[in-house]
């Protein structure tokens, strides 16, 4: 095989006229990659104006709750005597506060072991039932024993754990007890004498309705050592082996003074005795009341307003520097003359031209607190207007930016609303109230005497049916009877695991459990056990009364709205789908006018949702433009290849024209010398 360098016999240069060749049939592709680099460039622009419509989004989110508008600050003079944290229901004013007691949890210990990990017992199955409720009566004497005291449940329920070969020991109760969680931490201490270890039992809950019973059913050596009924007493100081454990701390209420008014209180947390307060108490104060004072928080509202101005802004001014255009250089923007830019940009500006419409608010446009569009589409804020209008009409300015509701009547609420809820006023009208379901026994119980023959009862509670076990004892009232069965309701795992609770009460003699729930859901009845017939809630009578819980019913806007419960749901179709109303009760028909209205951070969050959505302006755009990139990136390819075989057309045909033009060179040499050498001879 021969090996040839083009133009090594012409002296032709064969390459540098095929590079020059093949350059100019690049120009194509050049062009190509110009047209490419501004897709590009214009893809980048676009996601730079989606990360900062996203900040922008972010901001509108936090300026779209009402609670950002209706903040309260309050202050306390002492703030170690409690904190005070007010929210927008806290209403303006100064109030004493006089600490006489805190609240306390109560503290049981068992006596000493003389081992922690030495088995107890001989490992049968045994229940501890541990009950929480008041102890009222009697003394506490200096051992830790109670003396004719009573015990009435709480009726929050009564838990369970088992102890069983697997932990039958100090270490193994203690860590049955915390891992249960049931309301109470146990430890071991360790007090130094011949037995040192101690099981040590604090309630987690304060207050006096939160002192414990234990019941041990099972093992005699742990009931000698954790049964604990603080009723159970002899006469005189000898106490029965049933109540076992020491009490070293007694639970207590918390009690103090607001504006001289005596309150009593379970916890040192109490949210219910100054409206919109939540009180922490910490110490006690008698004789020095401290002051407490509640403000509107007119500065967040003021701050939050100027974040909406800055945020608006910041987009407006971003959107015109994307789309701008220099006349002196004659360039433009990344994005200028992008359509969606100016899309963007005219849906945004547009919400503020109009005025918010509903009612919620007395409030309709900005220009009435101080904010207006200035020339360059940006807004500008009347600091003084502001503060004016927000220290006025501190309620209505939530309303102007936020989607909210208000009702005319007291016992109807505003609970939310969706996108598809129009702004507007539309009257109310109640049919039905909700109602819970219940059931009345038909008479009083044959015998308050309950025992294995009676004491089983099989419960059905919004929809779950499970069984609940009384006390085997003789109760001294049906009132006592109604708050064991209530606690045993509560207390069962079936019911709490779903939420559902129910209260027990004595109507007319009889026993009557109510479902806690309200609307067709709500469902409390007692429907088969070995006590069903002892407490008359067996169905042979016709006076047994088992009521179903019923949904509100009515219209909202003249349209049969949906009940779930106590909530109203608008029509679908209408202008209130999604607008939730909790009628809480009141009369049946018509209940006023609700009042529905989108102020201008919500409207703009929706519309910057939409932006950045798959359907909007920005994916469409870059979409577009991805596909003309693909385009552009085909063509080149298509192009490339052309060259490819330019390049050989052009190599082989200078190629030939070399070949040509060499034996023509060679000739010309060979006459050359041919004539030299005859002109010699002649």
């Amino acid at each position: 095989m021969g090996i040839s360098s083009p133009g090594i016999g012409s002296n032709l240069d064969v390459n540098s006229i095929v590079t020059q060749l093949l350059n100019v049939d690049r120009q194509p592709i050049t062009k190509l990659d110009l047209k490419s680099a501004g897709f590009q460039a214009k893809l980048s622009g676009f996601g730079t104006l989606k990360g900062v419509l996203a900040q922008f989004q972010a901001s509108l989110a936090g300026l779209s709750n009402a609670s950002r508008f209706q903040g309260a600050k309050t202050a306390i003079v002492d703030p170690t005597v409690a904190t005070a944290i007010g929210t927008s229901a806290a209403i303006p004013g100064s109030y004493s506060l006089e600490v006489s007691k805190l609240a306390q949890s109560q503290k049981l210990n068992a006596t000493g072991q003389v081992s922690s990990t030495a088995t107890i017992g001989s490992g049968t199955p045994t229940t501890l039932s541990f009950d929480f409720g008041t102890v009222a009566g009697g003394t506490l004497n200096p051992d830790g024993k109670h003396i004719g005291s009573t015990f009435t449940t709480n009726g929050n329920g009564v838990k369970t754990i088992t102890i069983d070969s697997s932990n039958n020991s100090l270490t193994g109760i203690r860590d049955a007890i915390n891992k249960a969680s049931i309301g109470i931490t146990a430890t071991i201490v360790n007090d130094g004498t011949a037995a040192p270890y101690r099981l040590s039992l604090s309630v987690g809950a304060t207050g006096v309705s939160n002192s414990l019973k234990v019941t041990v059913a099972g093992e005699a050596n742990l009931k000698a050592l954790l049964n604990h009924d603080p009723a159970a007493d002899g006469s005189g100081s000898t106490l029965l082996a049933d109540q076992a454990l020491k009490e070293t701390a007694t639970a207590q209420n918390a009690e103090f003074k607001v504006d001289g008014i005596a309150v009593t209180k379970t916890s040192n947390t109490i949210s219910d005795a100054i409206p919109g307060v939540t009180l922490t108490l910490a110490k006690t104060n008698v004789g020095a009341p401290t002051t407490i004072t509640n403000a509107r928080d007119t500065a967040n509202v003021t701050s939050s307003i100027n974040s909406f101005v800055k945020s608006f802004n910041d987009i407006t001014q971003t959107l015109r520097d994307a789309a701008a255009y220099n006349p002196a250089t004659r360039t433009g923007a990344v994005l200028n003359g992008e359509s969606s830019v100016r899309t963007i940009a005219s849906q945004i500006r547009e919400v503020l031209t109009a005025p918010v419409a509903g009612g919620a608010s007395t409030f309709t446009l900005l220009s009435q607190i101080g904010v207006t569009v200035q020339k360059d589409g940006t807004l500008g804020v009347d600091a003084t207007k502001l503060q004016t209008a927000v220290e006025k009409n501190f309620d209505q300015i939530a309303g102007l930016f936020t989607a909210v509701g208000k009702t005319s009547d007291a016992l109807v609420g505003y609970g939310s609303s969706t996108a598809k809820t129009t702004s507007g006023a539309f009257a109310l009208n109640i049919s039905q109230l909700a109602t819970q379901g219940m059931t009345t026994a038909y008479g009083a119980p044959t015998s308050l005497i309950i025992d294995a023959t009676n004491d089983t009862l099989q419960v059905n509670l919004d929809g779950l049916s499970s069984s609940v076990s009384l006390s085997r004892k003789t109760y001294a009232t049906l009132n006592d009877l109604a708050a064991d069965l209530q606690s045993k309701i509560n207390g069962n795992t079936d019911f709490s695991a779903k939420g559902s609770t129910a209260t027990v009460s004595v109507v007319g003699g009889a026993l009557s459990v109510t479902s806690a729930s309200f609307g067709t859901a709500s469902h409390a009845e007692v429907t088969a056990g070995n006590g069903q017939t002892n407490l008359r809630f067996d169905k042979s009578s016709p006076l047994l009364k088992v009521i179903s819980g019923l949904d509100v019913a009515g219209t909202i806007n003249g349209k049969a709205g949906t009940g779930n419960g106590q909530n109203l749901l608008g029509a679908v179709g209408d202008a209130t789908e999604g607008l939730s109303l909790s009628v809480t009760g009141g009369a049946i028909g018509d209940r006023g006018t609700v009042n529905f209205s989108k102020g201008y951070a919500y409207q703009l969050g929706k519309i910057v949702d939409s932006l950045l959505g798959a359907d909007g302006p920005i994916a469409s755009r870059t979409t577009g433009i991805n596909a003309s990139l693909k385009d552009i990136a085909k063509s080149k390819d298509a192009l490339n290849a052309r060259l490819v075989v330019k390049e050989k057309q052009y190599r082989a045909q200078f190629t030939a024209l070399d070949g040509v033009i060499s034996k023509m060179s060679t000739t010309s040499s060979f006459l050359t010398q041919q004539l030299a050498n005859l002109n010699k001879s002649l």
